[in-house]
C-alpha cells in the first residue's frame, strides 16, 4: 500500500493516470503482436499479460469497490490476470501466461478502454477528501509504471532468445567517458533513513528511522564494461575464491562465463541491448550483472557492496547537493562529493537482505500484499536504471530481487571501509 501526507486532487490524480496509461501503450508501439505473446522464463511475463494485468489492477482495487453498480468487462479476467493477490482469489499459473493466446490483443486493448473510461468517470464525480480513493489512484498508477519497467526488462529478454537478435527499437547509444574511480568518504554517525511522507512511496520505504553507519568509502561511479572484461579474462569465473557456494554451483551447472545478454565473436565482446546486437563500449557501466556476479567482483578487488543504509545515507547527500547547486555546477548528478550515477542509470545492488524496516506493518485488504509478503531470500536494489519511471527516482527507492536475476538492468558501485 502507499502512503502520503501530500495528495494529489483528484485533477492531478486524473492528468496522471491518463499520461501513464497512454505511456504504456506506447511502450508497446513497436511490437508485434506475436511479441507481446513472448513467455521467455517463468520471471517474465508477456507484455500483452502486463497490458492486461494493469487494467485488472484498476478494475480489482478501485472501479469494483467504488464505481456504483460496475459490471466487470469480463469476469474470466479476475482468474486470468491477478498476479499474486490472494485475498483476491486463484491465479492463473504465473509460469504459463504465455499460452494465454485468448483473450487476444484487441481484446486486452478494449478491456483497457472501457477500465479508462471508467476511471475518469469515478475520478471526475468524486472529491478530494476521498483519501482512500486517492491513495489507491496513486498506487495503481505507480503500479502500472512498475509493470513498464518491467515489460521492457521482459521483452528484452524475450528478443534475446531469437538468434537474430532483434532490436526492440533502434536508438542512438550514449557516449560514456568516465572519471578515474575515486572513493568518496562517508563520517560515521547516527543518519536518517526511509521515506518521510512528502510525496508518493511505496510501503516498503517506511517508516523513517535511525541508523548507525559505520565511516566508509562509496566509489564515485559505476563499475565499467572494460572493468569487468578484465575480471573475465583474468579468471574470475574459474576462481571459487570469489564465489558464494550458492553462486558458485550455478556457475558450474549452467556453464556461465560472462552477464547475461553477452555474446563473444571472433574474440571480441558484444553485448545485446534494446537497441540489437552492438559492441560492447569498454567505458559504459556493465549492466545485467546479478548479485552473484556484483559480490565476486567487488571481492576480486577486496572491496564489497554497500548496504542499503550506507547507500541511502550517500544518495541523501546527493539529493541535497542537487537542490543546492545549480544545473551547471551539477550536470546529470556529478556533484561535489564525487558520487555519479546514483540515480536513473542502473539498478546497484547492495548487500542487504530484502527486510522490513522497524516498525512496518502490513495494510489490510489484499493490498497488504504488494511488498511485505516478498521479504524473505532476495536482495536490495537501489537508484533506478534508465527505464525506471523518473517519478520512481528517490533516495528511499527500494528494489529487490533473487540474488541470481540478471534480466534487470543492474550494475555494480563498490564500497569500501574507511
Amino acid at each position: 500500500m502507499s502512503r502520503s501526507d501530500a495528495r494529489p486532487t483528484l485533477v492531478e490524480l486524473a492528468n496522471s493516470f491518463q499520461r501513464v496509461r497512454k505511456y504504456s501503450l506506447d511502450l508497446v508501439s513497436p511490437l508485434s503482436e506475436e511479441d507481446m505473446q513472448l513467455q521467455s522464463m517463468p520471471d517474465a511475463s508477456p507484455s500483452k499479460w502486463h497490458l492486461a494485468h494493469t487494467s485488472w489492477a484498476f478494475e480489482t482495487f478501485i472501479l469494483k469497490p467504488y464505481f456504483p453498480n460496475y459490471q466487470d468487462f469480463d469476469p474470466s479476467f479476475e482468474y486470468l490476470f491477478n498476479s499474486y493477490y490472494n485475498a483476491v482469489g486463484e491465479q492463473f499459473s504465473r509460469l504459463k501466461r504465455g499460452l494465454l493466446s485468448r483473450p487476444n490483443l484487441a481484446t486486452v486493448l478494449n478491456y483497457r478502454l472501457h477500465v479508462n473510461e471508467h476511471m475518469q468517470t469515478l475520478l471526475n464525480k468524486e472529491n478530494d477528501e476521498n483519501h482512500s480513493l486517492i491513495n489507491l489512484v496513486q498506487l495503481m498508477t505507480n503500479h502500472e509504471q512498475q509493470h513498464q519497467e518491467l515489460l521492457l526488462t521482459d521483452v528484452k529478454h524475450a528478443l534475446f532468445i531469437n538468434p537474430a537478435y532483434p532490436a526492440y527499437q533502434k536508438a542512438k547509444q550514449p557516449n560514456y567517458h568516465p572519471h578515474p574511480m575515486t572513493w568518496t568518504s562517508i563520517e560515521s554517525g547516527i543518519h536518517h533513513i526511509g521515506h518521510a511522507n512528502e510525496t508518493f512511496y511505496f510501503d516498503n520505504e517506511g517508516p523513517k528511522h535511525k541508523v548507525y553507519v559505520e565511516e566508509f568509502e562509496l566509489a564515485n561511479r559505476l563499475v565499467t564494461c572494460g572493468e569487468y572484461i578484465e575480471f573475465i579474462e583474468n579468471g574470475g569465473y574459474q576462481e571459487s575464491s570469489f564465489w558464494l557456494s550458492e553462486a558458485w554451483y550455478q556457475l558450474k551447472e549452467k556453464n556461465t562465463l560472462a552477464p547475461l545478454y553477452w555474446v563473444k565473436k571472433e574474440d571480441k565482446w558484444f553485448h545485446y541491448t534494446l537497441s540489437g546486437l552492438i559492441p560492447v563500449d569498454l567505458n559504459a557501466p556493465v549492466t545485467h550483472t546479478n548479485y552473484f556476479e556484483a559480490n565476486a567482483y567487488a571481492a576480486s578487488i577486496n572491496k564489497r557492496l554497500p548496504t542499503e543504509h550506507e547507500w541511502e545515507v550517500a544518495a541523501r547527500i546527493v539529493t541535497k547537493q542537487l537542490r543546492e547547486a545549480s544545473p551547471t555546477q551539477a550536470p546529470n548528478g556529478c556533484l561535489g562529493s564525487g558520487l555519479q550515477q546514483m540515480f536513473g542509470e542502473l539498478w546497484q545492488w547492495t548487500s542487504s537482505s530484502y527486510n522490513a524496516y522497524p516498525g512496518f506493518k502490513i495494510s489490510e485488504g489484499a493490498t497488504g500484499e504488494y511488498n511485505g509478503k516478498f521479504m524473505v531470500n532476495q536482495y536490495v536494489l537501489r537508484g533506478g536504471s534508465f527505464v525506471t519511471p523518473k517519478g520512481h527516482i528517490r533516495p528511499s527507492y527500494r528494489n529487490f530481487f533473487y540474488p541470481g536475476a540478471s534480466w534487470q538492468f543492474s550494475g555494480i558501485r563498490l564500497a569500501a571501509n574507511a
